[in-house]
């Protein structure tokens, strides 16, 4: 598309690509969990009056990870992952709060399943004692997250890592795994933003 003169071909995530890598092979509980990543390009349409510096831009790079896993080892790699978003922000010395964004209007999938979605998240940063807000509706359209907002020296809030756990793209995609009872399972999935990297508001 073409936008104020420059061409661009969106392409607002990476994990549809994990996804079709998932789907290569027949997958077996005894592979998961499986983790994928990767520092890739993303290309967004953003409006000239909503482009910010180098915090909200047209084309950046982002560390994007993706984790595909059995209900019960869902708990461990959040956990995991909030140890790593917790490591990195406290190297750069960066305080930070965390909200759950919960259920948007515009969503995929039932409210029920959004529900044990939620509380998922929820029970993972109960277990650590970590305190945290709720931002209602905030959350991606396939499942809720984590919203890591790191605080500058005037006590301004920018949003840092983010962790998304998501029941609909693999229900959607059709991903399945074979379960120690021999029959198709429906894994479920972790999205994780660890940090992005501004790549110029043109593509090149």
């Amino acid at each position: 598309m073409d936008v104020e003169g420059a061409a661009y071909r969106p392409k607002p995530m990476n994990c549809p690509g994990h996804i079709c890598i998932y789907q290569s092979h027949q997958r077996s509980y005894r592979d998961l969990p499986i983790r994928y990543a990767e520092f890739g390009a993303v290309y967004r349409y953003e409006r000239s009056g909503v482009l910010h510096g180098m915090m909200r831009v047209r084309a950046s790079r982002r560390t994007m990870r993706t984790s595909s896993g059995t209900p019960e080892q869902v708990p461990l790699e959040i956990e995991r992952l909030l140890d790593l978003c917790d490591e990195m922000l406290k190297t750069f010395g960066y305080p930070y709060s965390i909200e759950l964004a919960t259920r948007p209007d515009k969503a995929l999938g039932s409210p029920e399943v959004w529900t044990q979605a939620e509380n998922t998240l929820a029970d993972g940063l109960n277990k650590r004692g970590q305190a945290f807000t709720f931002d209602l509706g905030g959350g991606a359209f396939y499942g809720p997250k984590l919203d890591f907002k790191l605080i500058d020296a005037i006590g301004r809030k920018w949003q840092g890592p983010t962790v998304q756990l998501d029941f609909n793209l693999p229900e959607r995609f059709g991903l399945e795994y074979t379960g120690a009872d021999n029959t198709p399972h429906r894994p479920i999935m972790l999205h994780r933003v660890l940090v992005d990297r501004w790549s110029g508001s043109s593509v090149g």
